[in-house]
């Protein structure tokens, strides 16, 4: 594909990530920081998030998966998702964090378990979409072409 067709399906998919409501402004702002200093910090930043967000899943479910659940435990893990999930942008993510956290304050462990069920799958949709974006972010630099900036 040209490089042209590249950044057009570029700009159309950054813009259904954020229609959708995958991301929010604060990944627009996460774009701004990168430069040509620090090339991959977007990629960099993403793949923390990542790794932490799984981190924090499997401590999620261990949790809840105690005879007794340590709500506030649960509560913490919640919380350090819901700010990871924020400075990224990570919208729907982060939208699914407050019923959670209310859920916890009930201590209502089968809400909870449907809570975790729906941010595991939030957390892997906008994995995928954003894994995504970046394989299509090498395929313009690879052809040539510049990733275009979003306003």
């Amino acid at each position: 594909m040209e490089v042209g067709q590249l950044q057009r399906s570029f700009i159309e998919y950054m813009g259904s990530l954020f229609n959708e409501g995958f991301l929010d402004a604060q990944f627009s702002q996460l774009q701004q920081l990168q430069d040509e200093s620090n090339p991959d910090f977007v990629v960099e930043v993403v793949s923390l998030f990542f790794e932490d967000s799984e981190r924090l899943l499997n401590d999620l479910t261990m949790a809840l998966d105690q005879p007794n659940v340590d709500f506030k435990l649960v509560d913490a893990h919640v919380h350090q998702l819901k700010g990871s999930s924020s400075s990224i942008g990570a919208q729907r993510v982060k939208n699914c964090c407050v019923p959670f956290r209310n859920v916890c304050e009930e201590q209502n462990t089968e809400a909870c378990l449907r809570c975790l069920q729906q941010i595991k799958q939030e957390y892997l949709l906008v994995k995928n979409k954003l894994q995504t974006l970046f394989e299509l972010e090498q395929q313009i630099v690879a052809a040539g072409g510049a990733i275009p900036m979003m306003q």
